[in-house]
């Protein structure tokens, strides 16, 4: 019943913007950590960037200084502003939640379905 949903992907030129998000809803549990990963044809799936309850933030390598995350609060979204988008930085766009269980390892993690983006001329 815990939905995270994706929006904003499409098709952008490279070296374009992107702005994703991803809006949570159907629980009564606060994420203590919201993220992106992304999951190119024939990869693996990588950390894009995370914010916690607190604001704090973490990047990926690839897209530091690049990628901003933010979330809204009020909300209950959590968004991804890319620029300078490379034709490698296509693939599915997954946003994450986490949620404290009281078992190992402590942590519950609910996904989004994704959302394409494209990065091509």
């Amino acid at each position: 019943q815990v939905q995270l949903v994706e929006s904003g992907g499409g098709l952008v030129q490279p070296g374009g913007s992107l702005r994703l998000s991803c809006a949570a809803s159907g629980t009564i549990f606060r994420f203590y950590i919201m993220g992106w990963y992304r999951q190119g044809p024939g990869k693996q799936r990588e950390l894009v960037a995370t914010i916690t309850r607190g604001g704090s933030t973490n990047y990926g390598d690839s897209v530091k200084g690049r990628f901003t995350i933010s979330k809204d609060n009020a909300e209950n979204t959590v968004y991804l502003q890319m620029n300078s988008l490379k034709p490698e930085e296509t693939a599915v766009y997954y946003c994450n939640g986490k949620v404290g269980v009281s078992t190992p390892p402590y942590s519950y993690d609910y996904w989004g379905q994704g959302t394409q983006v494209t990065v091509s001329s």
